[in-house]
C-alpha cells in the first residue's frame, strides 16, 4: 500500500511539474482553450447560431393558447327601440335591460403560418450567412491571440538566451578577478587594471539584473497572452534558434485572399448584397394563414366545471398584405442599402491593395532582417573570439586588464546587436505569417 501511495504521489508531482513546461505549440494550444477573448468570440458564434434559430422560427407555425375569465359586477345595460319587444310601442320609445351573465370564461387556441414573405426568406438567408461571418470574426480573434502568444514566447526565448549570456559573463569576470588577485598582491598587476576588472564585473551584474527583469516581464506577458494564471509557475522549453525554424512561410498558399481580415470584408460584401435584396423584397406582397378555435361559457353562478354547455367557435382564413405606397420610405431604404453595398465593395478593393502593400513591405523587412541577423551572428562570434583571446592572455599574465575590459564591452555591444536582430527577424516572420493566415492551426 505504501508503495502504491508513493507511486501515485510521484505521478501527480510529475504531472504538475509537466504543466509548468510549455513549448510554443503547448502555449498556443493552451491559449486557444483558455484565453477569455477567444471564449467571448466563441460565445458570439453561439449567439449568432441562436439568432438564426430565432429567425427560422418566425417562418414555422406559431401556436398560442389564451384564456380569459370575466366577472361582471354590473351587467352592461342595452338600449333598444321598444318596438323590438312591443310592436304596439309608441314611435321613438326605448327600453333598457341588462344583457349577459355574471360570469364568462373563454378559451382559445390559435395557429398562424407564414406562407410567403420576401423579407423573411432573405432574412433567413442572411442569418445563415451571418454565422459564417461570425466564425471568421472569431478566427480573427484567435489569430490576434495566437499572434500575441507567439510574440511573447519569442521575446521570452530571446530574454532567456540573453539571461544565460549575461550570467556566463558574470561568472567569467568573477573567475578572472579571483585569479588576478594574486598578481595584484605580488605587485605584478596595477590597481588600475584591477579596478577595470571590478568595473566590468559591476557592469556584468547590472546587465544580468536587467536581463533577469526582462525575462520575468516576458514570462508575465506570455502568461497574460495565454490566459494562464499569473500566480502559477511557467517555463518555456523552445529556444530562440529552434523558433527560427517554426515559421510557416514557404509552405502552402501565399495568396492575400487567404487573409482573415480580407475574408471578413469579403463576407461583409455578401451581407450588404443580401441587405439590398431584402429591401427590394419588402415591396412584394406577403401572405399569412390563420386558424382559431374558441370555447365560451356563460354562467350566472360560478359552476364552470358542472355539466353545462360550452359554445365552440372555429374560424380560419388568409391574410394578404400588399404594399402600395410608403411615402417613398421603402425606396429610400433601398437606395441606402445600395450605397452600403458600394462602400463594402470599395472596402474590399482597398483591403486588397493594403494587404499587397503590407505583403511587399513585410517581405522586404524579412529579407533585410535575415541579412542583418546573419551579419550579427558573425559579429558576435568574432567579438566572442576576440574577448576569449584577450582573456587568455590576461590569465597567463601576457595581457592587459584594460584591453580585456575593452574587448568585454565590444562583446556586450555585439550581444545587444545580436539580440536586437533576433527580435527584428522574429517580428518580420510573424508579420508575414499573419498576412498569409499561417498562424492558426489547420484542422
Amino acid at each position: 500500500m505504501n508503495k502504491l501511495i508513493t507511486l501515485l504521489l510521484i505521478t501527480l508531482t510529475g504531472y504538475t511539474w509537466s504543466q509548468e513546461l510549455f513549448s510554443l505549440a503547448d502555449a498556443k494550444a493552451y491559449a486557444l482553450e483558455n484565453n477569455l477573448n477567444i471564449r467571448n468570440a466563441m460565445n458570439d458564434v453561439e449567439n449568432t447560431r441562436q439568432r438564426y434559430i430565432e429567425i427560422r422560427g418566425m417562418g414555422l407555425p406559431q401556436v398560442d393558447v389564451t384564456g380569459s375569465f370575466s366577472n361582471f359586477i354590473n351587467l352592461p345595460i342595452q338600449i333598444v327601440d321598444a318596438s323590438f319587444i312591443n310592436p304596439n310601442a309608441a314611435p321613438g320609445e326605448t327600453i333598457s335591460f341588462r344583457a349577459g351573465t355574471d360570469f364568462t370564461v373563454s378559451g382559445t387556441i390559435q395557429a398562424t403560418q407564414l406562407i410567403f414573405n420576401g423579407s423573411y426568406l432573405v432574412g433567413l438567408q442572411a442569418a445563415e450567412y451571418l454565422k459564417k461571418f461570425q466564425v471568421t470574426a472569431s478566427d480573427i480573434t484567435k489569430e490576434d491571440v495566437i499572434f500575441n502568444v507567439i510574440q511573447a514566447y519569442q521575446l521570452a526565448s530571446v530574454a532567456k538566451e540573453n539571461l544565460v549570456f549575461t550570467d556566463s559573463m558574470v561568472i567569467i569576470t568573477q573567475e578572472l578577478i579571483d585569479k588576478q588577485v594574486n598578481y595584484l598582491e605580488l605587485g605584478l598587476m596595477k590597481q588600475e587594471e584591477m579596478d577595470q576588472l571590478n568595473y566590468s564585473l559591476l557592469m556584468a551584474k547590472d546587465a544580468h539584473m536587467s536581463a533577469e527583469l526582462n525575462y520575468k516581464n516576458s514570462i508575465s506577458l506570455l502568461k497574460y497572452s495565454m490566459g494562464y494564471p499569473s500566480d502559477n509557475s511557467l517555463k518555456i522549453t523552445d529556444g530562440a534558434v529552434s523558433l527560427l525554424n517554426k515559421s510557416s512561410l514557404g509552405s502552402g498558399s501565399t495568396n492575400i485572399t487567404e487573409n482573415l481580415t480580407y475574408s471578413l470584408v469579403e463576407k461583409q460584401v455578401t451581407l450588404s448584397e443580401l441587405d439590398l435584396k431584402n429591401n427590394r423584397y419588402a415591396n412584394l406582397p406577403s401572405l399569412n394563414a390563420f386558424f382559431q378555435h374558441t370555447y365560451n361559457a356563460y354562467r350566472n353562478e360560478f359552476n364552470f366545471f358542472a355539466n353545462q354547455p360550452w359554445y365552440p367557435q372555429t374560424v380560419w382564413g388568409l391574410q394578404l398584405n400588399i404594399p402600395v405606397f410608403s411615402g417613398l420610405s421603402r425606396q429610400a431604404r433601398t437606395a441606402q442599402a445600395r450605397i452600403r453595398l458600394l462602400k463594402s465593395e470599395n472596402d474590399l478593393k482597398l483591403m486588397g491593395e493594403t494587404l499587397k502593400f503590407q505583403s511587399e513591405q513585410a517581405t522586404n523587412n524579412l529579407a533585410g532582417a535575415k541579412n542583418k541577423h546573419k551579419l550579427q551572428e558573425e559579429n558576435i562570434a568574432l567579438a566572442r573570439s576576440i574577448y576569449e583571446k584577450a582573456l587568455t592572455k590576461e590569465q597567463i599574465g601576457k595581457g592587459n586588464s584594460i584591453v580585456v575590459t575593452q574587448k568585454y564591452n565590444q562583446l556586450i555591444m555585439a550581444q545587444a546587436q545580436y539580440t536586437g536582430s533576433l527580435i527584428e527577424l522574429f517580428k518580420a516572420q510573424l508579420a508575414l505569417d499573419k498576412i498569409y493566415n499561417k498562424l492558426l492551426p489547420t484542422n
